[in-house]
């Protein structure tokens, strides 16, 4: 009888492994969906209210750099700000508040608040920028920064970098450029390939907030770290990063007049609220689909952003919407597809998936 239920018994608990490992997996998947939509939406909102009149053919006598970097990091701020407000009232919510403030002044809390000033006013700026300069195909371009992570891993922390995970690092990189050259094609918008260009530094910065960002969250409550992230994205992007742009345009306070219309025009701030929520909620459903199913795996599901990205800026913008330059070339979504097997690559074995399989 004993036996019999020791049997019962380990066979419930790999049935509830099992489920958990696949809910995590599910979640994991989840958070990518959740960029593309915040992809979409925040570019949505750049077309709304105040920023139509930057965008279009009447520029209110903005130079091309305000219009190309300093309305890129207002966007970038905007959203960021946005999300920050979302984490702070799920942190209330949540009855961790209090904690998130404890935090801030811990070790693991500042090495959040470090990795938040590199994916935050560099990387998430760089993004919006990108985004606007060549549309959706620098999306899968970012998607390069779990190998740009192994990589900088490798060389920061001596952590493993074997042929497999190379494999996989050689695999995206020949995807980026099949994304890179419909950039320089005749049917590319104009400053498509800068753009391009401008997205992998925001690959870079991202790459390097996860090797800086996995040590903060495997000491404190990713929910917390996240809220940190989030409010030191947003609050960095508002008083570092614009003012240094206003500077180099020559206007100090160019960049908080423009920074008080974007906050102020109600059509886009309907849109820059649901960016909002989706980034936070696609951080938020990354970190905790990594605790459930492992870091590697979470990594990679979470890096079909690289083809939900393009997709649901193509549903929201170009089909719903309307807007035109959003269709996709047919090489894009293939290099799309590819960099998400690469980046599954890096992280794992994708055998380890089959016979996981086999064993339950």
């Amino acid at each position: 009888m004993s036996t019999v239920a020791n049997a019962s018994a380990i066979a419930a608990k790999k049935k509830l492994s099992s489920q958990f490992f696949r809910k995590g997996i599910a979640i994991a998947l989840f958070s990518a969906v959740m960029y593309g939509f915040y992809s979409a939406f925040l570019t949505l909102g750049m077309t709304k209210g105040v920023w139509a009149d930057w965008y279009g053919e009447n520029t209110s006598g903005l130079s091309p750099f305000v219009i190309t970097f300093v309305l890129g990091a207002v966007g970038s701020a905007v959203n960021d700000t946005c999300s920050a407000i979302w984490a702070m009232l799920y942190a209330g919510v949540k009855g961790k508040f209090g904690d998130f403030l404890r935090c801030l002044n811990t070790t693991p809390g500042r090495v959040m608040i470090l990795a938040a000033l590199i994916g935050g006013p560099v990387s998430s700026t760089a993004y919006v920028i990108g985004l606007q300069m060549a549309g959706s195909i620098v999306i899968p371009i970012t998607a390069l920064c779990p190998a740009i992570g192994a990589v900088l891993g490798r060389v920061l922390f001596k952590q493993e970098l074997n042929k497999r995970m190379m494999l996989g690092i050689a695999i995206c990189v020949i995807a980026s450029f099949m994304i890179g050259s419909t950039s320089i094609s005749g049917d590319a918008q104009e400053g498509a390939f800068l753009g391009v260009c401008i997205a992998f530094i925001a690959a870079l910065g991202w790459g390097f907030e996860g090797c800086v960002a996995g040590y903060g969250t495997s000491m404190i409550d990713s929910e917390i770290g996240i809220t940190i992230r989030q409010a030191t994205s947003g609050i960095s992007n508002l008083i570092i990063l614009l003012p240094i742009f206003g500077m180099m345009a020559g206007n100090v306070g160019l960049s908080t007049n423009l920074a008080l219309k974007a906050f102020t025009s109600g059509p886009a701030m309907i849109w820059f609220a649901a960016s909002g929520l989706c980034a936070f909620v696609s951080y938020m459903f990354w970190y905790r689909g990594n605790s459930m199913c492992g870091a590697a795996l979470g990594m990679a599901c979470n890096g079909t952003f690289s083809f939900w990205g393009p997709f649901c800026c193509w549903i929201v913008l170009g089909v719903f919407c309307g807007i035109s330059g959003w269709s996709i070339p047919l090489i894009a979504w293939v290099a799309a597809v590819l960099m998400v097997f690469g980046i599954l690559v890096i992280a794992m074995n994708p055998l380890d998936l089959l016979r996981k399989k086999e064993e339950e």
